[in-house]
């Protein structure tokens, strides 16, 4: 409890307005630095999960290790009650430059050394004592300023404090992310925390200073501004500088659309890579093994309409539209910026074979879950050409829920497709999938291609010289052929386009390889109950 004593000595006289007023202007900086404490808290967090993946993890980790380290942070607090101006100012500088250049080091020790953990449990930590000393500072100050008893001076503050962190909470995905991104923002966040704090204290809190500690806060905020302007500044060319350190010197699109990051790099069909938020899904090098093997053993039967969820990038729906009798083709994409990217840009669009020009394909742009929920069309066959399961914002996508929708939408002997992960290298991901069909009402038929040339749909192609780094990445994919009646084949069909790489006799072997070491006992992933967990 603060010390009434501390209140009753230095009253209102020693504040340049009244009371009230001051009462007012200590809420309203309460109001900003909470506003700006989340914002740094959920910049970590989505940073991490676009970083490092597994956003249930890394959101665990960064809110654990920041209420823990706000706890610290209020109990050093106590020291600095005898000199609360001045620690509060000091505290305030060093929360807005380590909070607004968090998101910089963090990409930096990400795009630089490959490895960002110990960078964001440090920021974590850092940041949650500098959050956690606020309060009881603040406490002391209200005091000061008004002879208020310490229920109500905590009241007040925490009131301030929770709208704050509503009004930060909202900014930032609504405001900060899309209009200045997480680079940006963050530098921003700090500006406008270094000025509100540093405003308190030189200004209502000026005559509790001395000369000494006058200068010294003026000196540091000083420092502070200059750093965070000095980066927003550069912030374009750190941004060049750390793409061109995770993708190479080849970038040549990249853009932060309202659902992820898109980058482009190379320029020819041999040579075209598309990462989306920080992963690369497509490589020109060996794309078509993965989209032959995913579409036609699914078109081997009647296939007069299609739909494809995802795969906005045209290049499943290219595979489809080789069957000359093709009717129409649905693609639902989440994010409009790809099917545009895929329509406009020369070396997509040349690898897609302008399919965005054929008018039987049809684009609709929603989340395929909610979609999928009032669909009332029927399909012969569905490709499923989603992100990983291991991503835990396509979790919901790879459920026995989810799942069961795709059944309401199949025709009688239609088929379903689904990319279920590397099968090597991530045998619980696969079989769970394979479980998660199973349960959702499907008869399933699991097989997996060799011949993947470069790591697909698991992060930044960061492979070195080093043998084990390249043992250890995916050599292959995993997929599941279902349909709602148990006489399923797997098969390609009699007027199946001629494949570059895969043939009837290695795709029956294929699926007779995966039943050999089929993995009984897999659970279902159901929305209550996911059971994926991103490796990355």
């Amino acid at each position: 409890m603060i010390d009434q004593q501390t209140s009753l000595r230095g009253g209102a006289a020693g504040i340049p307005v009244r009371p009230r007023t001051g009462r007012f202007l200590v809420l309203a900086v309460v109001f900003v630095c909470a506003a700006c404490g989340l914002v740094y808290e959920l910049e970590l967090v989505a940073l991490a999960s676009y970083l490092i993946g597994d956003s249930v993890t890394q959101a665990s980790v960064v809110l654990s290790v920041m209420v823990f380290a706000m706890g610290i942070g209020s109990l050093l607090a106590k020291r600095l009650r005898g000199r609360a101006a001045v620690g509060f100012g000091l505290l305030e500088a060093a929360l807005a430059l380590m909070g607004g250049t968090s998101a910089l080091v963090l990409y930096a020790s990400f795009a630089w050394f490959g490895e960002s953990r110990f960078a964001l449990v440090g920021f974590s930590l850092a940041i949650g004592v500098l959050i956690g000393a606020e309060i009881p500072l603040l406490m002391t100050l209200i005091q000061r300023v008004d002879r208020q008893d310490a229920g109500g001076a905590v009241a007040d503050l925490f009131a301030a404090d929770y709208v704050g962190a509503l009004v930060g909470g909202l900014a930032f995905p609504f405001l900060l992310l899309p209009v200045m991104g997480q680079l940006t923002g963050a530098l921003v966040t700090g500006a406008v925390n270094a000025a509100a704090g540093g405003a308190l204290v030189l200004w209502v809190f000026r005559r509790d200073l001395d000369t000494r500690s006058r200068w010294l806060l003026i000196t540091v905020y000083a420092t502070v501004f200059t750093l965070l302007a000095t980066a927003t500044f550069l912030v374009d060319d750190f941004e060049r500088a750390a793409r061109r350190a995770v993708y190479g010197e080849g970038v040549r699109v990249a853009v932060q659309t309202g659902v992820q990051e898109i980058v482009l790099t190379g320029t020819g069909q041999g040579s075209l890579d598309l990462y989306l938020d920080g992963r690369l899904r497509v490589s020109a090098r060996d794309e078509y093994r993965y989209h032959e093997a995913l579409v036609h053993p699914a078109m081997a039967g009647r296939h007069r309409r299609v739909l494809i969820l995802g795969g906005g990038d045209g290049l499943a729906a290219r595979e489809v539209l080789r069957h000359p009798d093709v009717g129409s083709v649905v693609v639902v994409e989440l994010d409009p910026a790809v099917t545009r990217l895929a329509r406009s840009d020369p070396a997509l669009s040349g690898l897609n074979g302008h399919v965005y020009d054929d008018p039987r394909l049809t684009t609709v742009t929603g989340d395929v879950f909610t979609w999928l929920r009032s669909e009332r069309d029927r399909y012969d066959v569905v490709i499923s050409d989603l992100p990983d399961p291991g991503i835990t914002a396509s979790t919901k996508l790879y459920s026995a829920e989810f799942y069961g929708l795709v059944a309401g939408v199949l025709e009688p002997g239609g088929r379903l497709a689904v990319h279920a992960g590397p099968f090597g290298s991530r045998p619980a991901t696969f079989w769970t999938v394979e479980a998660s069909m199973r349960a959702g009402g499907l008869s399933t038929r699991p097989y997996h291609v060799e011949g993947r040339l470069v790591g697909f749909a698991a992060g930044p192609d960061r492979s070195t010289d080093s043998s084990a780094d390249r043992s250890e990445a995916p050599h292959d994919w995993g997929f599941v052929l279902a349909g709602r009646e148990p006489s399923v084949r797997l098969r390609l069909g009699p007027d199946t386009p001629k494949p570059r790489s895969l043939g009837e006799r290695e795709l029956v072997a294929a699926g007779q390889s995966a039943e050999r070491v089929r993995r009984s006992g897999a659970l279902p992933s159901t929305l209550v109950h996911p059971r994926y967990r991103e490796e990355r």
